[in-house]
């Protein structure tokens, strides 16, 4: 059983830059919901993104990502994606069958062992891991399914470090997630992502190296958190 550190209401929104210039913003949010998997009940999450600005002219997207979440485990049960990126479609229907081990989608079925995670279910199971006794240097393994097989993301605890937002400045962890380096990674790429170190465990900045230039997303608006938000400085 895992305590979760959100609570349903919670709202989270980011932008994410190029540069100096704004070129998209997502919007994560926690419902309630009727539906029960397997008797149990579950956690509604849901993630928008889109471009913004002069990107939504040159590449327009409107992303939508949603998932069911066990409220005992942060396990998922149910997970789709769809996804409109200029003339490009995609859309998915991911189904965890936990009973057998399966993961039923798209593109096949999957057998899987251990805790397996959509990206979302993934993001919110990871705010809640007890990182109390970490150190520098430490590592720990998410699964989580993408379109046609589970993969892993190997996270590497840096240290702590104080970092200022549009909330504020705050005392945060500081994380190393691999990245696989492709036609938007460089090789030697870094990805960075600060999270805040308190009993809410906010992704509060992101920075990532492209192949041309880098990224950073930063939090804009955190509403109806489980814990008071407490920056060092507003």
């Amino acid at each position: 059983m895992v305590t979760p550190v959100f609570k349903v209401g919670e709202q989270l929104n980011y932008k994410l830059k190029y540069g100096f210039f704004t070129a998209a913003e997502a919007d994560l949010r926690v419902e309630a919901t009727d539906k029960k998997f397997d008797g149990r009940s579950a956690y509604h999450i849901v993630a928008d993104g889109k471009t913004a600005g002069a990107f939504d002219i040159l590449y327009k997207v409107r992303n939508r990502y949603e998932s069911y979440v066990d409220e005992r485990t942060l396990e998922p049960y149910f997970y789709t994606e769809n996804r409109r990126e200029s003339n490009y479609r995609h859309s998915d229907n991911v189904t965890f069958n936990h009973d057998d081990d399966k993961i039923t989608a798209a593109k096949g079925v999957f057998p899987y062992k251990g805790k397996v995670f959509d990206f979302l279910s993934a993001y919110y199971f990871s705010r809640s891991i007890d990182v109390s006794k970490l150190k520098i240097g430490d590592t720990f393994d998410l699964k989580y399914f993408l379109e046609d097989g589970v993969h892993t993301l190997s996270i590497t605890y840096v240290g702590k470090e104080k970092v200022k937002s549009d909330l504020g400045q705050f005392n945060c962890l500081k994380f190393n997630p691999t990245i696989i380096p492709g036609r938007v990674f460089r090789k030697d790429s870094k990805l960075y992502l600060w999270i805040t170190d308190d009993e809410n465990r906010i992704p509060l900045k992101a920075h990532v190296e492209l192949v041309v230039g880098s990224v950073t997303m930063d939090l804009t608006a955190a509403k109806d958190l489980k814990y008071p938000l407490n920056p060092i400085k507003k």
